[in-house]
């Protein structure tokens, strides 16, 4: 056997050491894959730095870009990478990706293709199968990567306590026995953040709006489709009824989504469209007039939600703020607003401008979030479930600190080359 031919390669061009910006290169034989082109959390959006990894070399040919979910810290280094570097993910994936990139005026060069949840394909030696997973993002994957009898699974970002952790619990029953290395995320290792479900954050939000007088604003990303699925349903309760008020690019993302599933849409009762001035330029600035003129019907202004205000849960960003301030639309000791995201945002940027805004006006808070990624102990269980060879931690910073619970480690730094079936074969796996 030909330890040349039968090398697999593998490089953690980023996210060995940190949550988000994952970019991770499966070599074999000259050919090569990308597991995902993320841009680091802490890389500005109008920075115009470039983030490609030193480490990655983009003078060579790629099979294939394979991004398992569309967050910016997966794919947000795309505009920069070669545009003869073709890139595969779902296709919902791709829409939110067009979407996002062209509210933010970038091209994207390269030529998408779309994959099938459960449907194997090959580029060069590997064959590769996509896993609909559970996660905050809507059509998010798992990917498991087959290459001259090596088995690796990447995670991508994932939990087991939303609206789709089925998708979980059948995968780790289902998986074929040879999955010799699994590269794992580990976001919520030595936190505590709430990894409570959908269901039981819908019955909170049920309860705070049945006990409220006024308003409740709530700040959620758009993209967060159990988040909008929850809201939408508490709202229709019928001992709430409320209407949920989205901004414009949420009404997108939600109508463009509608056609993957059974998901609340503009159109929908107890659905209502805030048109601001603002986004209303900002949406023919960027060709979505066509857009704006479909949601008119659907849509209310900023105006109306100072009247009648316990009728309305409104979501609440930074760019929203100005215009709801100008229509009157000033939080008060009547209204509450709810943080529905990672509390860390609330230190720095839109986050803190937010919280200034309705502490300033007494308003209070009931802060209702669940993660999008997985508990420390749900790692555990998935880990021991699929019993890898080795396990390859990324997207994490804790660790080192927490290895208790996980078989077989093997710890990789930023850009450092592993010879994948040499540490496999050490372990009893492929030879």
């Amino acid at each position: 056997m030909n330890s040349q031919i039968d090398s697999v390669t593998l490089t953690i061009h980023r996210a060995a050491n940190e949550i988000g910006g994952n970019c991770i290169e499966i070599a074999a034989n000259g050919e090569r894959i990308l597991l995902d082109a993320g841009r680091p959390l802490y890389a500005p959006e109008d920075d115009t730095c470039s983030f490609i990894p030193r480490t990655l070399n983009t003078e060579l040919p790629v099979a294939g870009v394979l991004l398992s979910h569309a967050h910016q810290d997966h794919y947000g280094i795309l505009n920069e990478l070669p545009a003869s570097w073709p890139v595969y993910c779902g296709k919902a994936t791709e829409s939110l990706i067009r979407l996002t990139s062209g509210i933010f005026e970038k091209t994207l060069p390269q030529q998408f293709r779309n994959w099938e949840s459960d449907s194997p394909f090959e580029l060069g030696p590997f064959r590769i199968t996509p896993f609909l997973t559970d996660h905050s993002a809507f059509d998010a994957y798992m990917l498991l990567i087959e290459v001259y009898g090596c088995g690796i699974l990447y995670s991508g970002d994932f939990r087991m306590h939303g609206r789709k952790s089925v998708l979980v619990k059948r995968l780790m029953d289902s998986l074929p026995p040879y999955v010799d290395a699994l590269i794992m995320e580990g976001t919520n290792l030595g936190s505590n953040k709430s990894c409570c479900s959908e269901e039981e954050l819908e019955e909170r939000f049920i309860d705070l709006f049945k006990s409220t007088s006024g308003r409740v604003f709530v700040s959620w990303s758009a993209q967060n489709i159990d988040r909008t699925v929850t809201l939408f349903k508490a709202c229709a309760n019928r001992a709430a009824g409320r209407t949920l008020v989205v901004d414009l690019y949420t009404a997108e993302v939600m109508e463009m989504l509608a056609d993957f599933g059974r998901l609340p849409r503009p159109s929908w009762g107890h659905v209502k469209v805030v048109v601001t001035k603002a986004f209303a330029r900002m949406y023919e600035k960027t060709g979505r007039g066509d857009f704006l003129q479909r949601m008119i019907p659907h849509g209310i202004s900023a105006r109306a939600l100072a009247e009648n205000p316990s009728k309305w849960v409104v979501m609440t960003r930074k760019s929203l703020l100005w215009d709801f301030e100008h229509c009157g639309v000033i939080p008060s000791p009547s209204d509450v607003w709810s943080w529905s995201m990672w509390g860390g945002y609330l230190k720095e940027g839109d986050g803190l401008v937010l919280k200034d805004w309705f502490e300033s006006r007494g308003c209070p808070a009931c802060h209702i979030h669940t993660s999008g990624h997985a508990s420390p102990s749900a790692l555990k269980e998935f880990a021991s479930s699929i019993q890898p060879k080795v396990l390859i931690p990324v997207h994490g910073v804790d660790w080192d600190n927490e290895p208790e619970g996980f078989a077989n480690i093997l710890r990789l730094a930023d850009g450092e080359p592993c010879e994948l079936r040499q540490h496999i074969a050490a372990r009893g796996g492929v030879a």
